[in-house]
């Protein structure tokens, strides 16, 4: 576990934190709580990492209403809901918004620290695929302009000789543009070439 990487608790009802709290230090986990949704927002660091363990019901702002706000500011933290009582149709409009799961109270401690591992394991794999989706688009923009529409010409399946005629430049001159971007691109392969570009939002026409 990295040294940021927590589980954040949000509700309202003192014991549940403390319990809570506990149990997720008992297990390794490092934990923080918060008594409402308002005080999470305020203390959240942009870059937080790890989890929320969310209440569905709290007053003024809910665990839906939560959920949507942090959506909105672009936060991917993954959510394990609790509730008090079952509800299906808000278990479904969570679950919809992406939360890791959906448990309700009183819950066992070994299927709250199941869900909130897998939580966890989430937000790494997210983390690490979005860190490569960068690493790929900062070498897609190191392209020249030239070397971009190659590009967009290997991805639509084409012909050294068809992009060269598209782009007014002989079939040896696409070849090079072709190997440069290869190198640039850190592909191996053009199957892999193709599969990066999609990766930093380059489609085919």
């Amino acid at each position: 576990m990295s040294a940021r990487e927590r589980v954040f608790i949000v509700d309202d009802e003192a014991p549940v934190r403390r319990g809570l709290t506990r149990l997720l230090r008992a297990a390794g986990l490092e934990a923080t709580a918060f008594e409402s949704p308002e005080a999470f927002l305020h203390e959240l660091p942009a870059d937080a990492t790890g989890c929320v363990i969310l209440d569905l019901s709290m007053p003024r702002l809910d665990g839906l209403a939560l959920q949507r706000e942090l959506a909105s500011r672009g936060c991917s933290l993954p959510i394990v809901f609790l509730t008090g009582r079952a509800d299906v149709p808000q278990s479904v409009q969570a679950m919809k918004g992406g939360a890791a799961d959906f448990l309700t109270k009183p819950v066992d401690d070994e299927v709250l620290l199941s869900a909130i591992r897998q939580a966890l394991d989430a937000d790494r794999s997210g983390r690490e695929a979005r860190s490569e989706t960068d690493a790929v688009r900062h070498r897609l923009a190191a392209l020249t302009t030239r070397e971009r529409e190659v590009l967009a010409g290997v991805v639509d399946g084409k012909l050294n000789k068809q992009i060269g005629g598209e782009l007014g430049i002989t079939e040896k001159t696409v070849k090079v543009h072709r190997g440069r971007v290869m190198e640039k691109m850190a592909a191996g392969s053009v199957a892999e070439l193709v599969h990066l570009a999609a990766r930093a939002g380059v489609r085919r026409a």
